[in-house]
């Protein structure tokens, strides 16, 4: 039962949000074989300002082994 968190920056519409979404799953369910039924996805919007302190710091470098694709930036 997959629940994925998307966290990203903020001015995304709705629709976009929802096209990523239907993408997300259909990834897992071709990855992982999972059924759609057990599939959640949220997704959480930050300002520009935020994302250092409130992400990057915290689930990006402090995941560790955890992180399986690194982002090619530094804030």
């Amino acid at each position: 039962m997959p629940h994925v968190i998307v966290k990203m920056l903020e001015g995304r519409t709705q629709a976009q949000k929802e096209a990523l979404t239907e993408e997300i799953a259909k990834a897992l369910k071709t990855a992982i074989g999972c059924p759609d039924e057990s599939i959640s996805v949220a997704i959480e919007d930050f300002a520009p300002a935020d994302w250092k302190g409130k992400v990057y710091d915290t689930d990006i470098l402090g995941a560790g082994e955890n992180l399986f694709r690194k982002p090619g930036y530094e804030p």
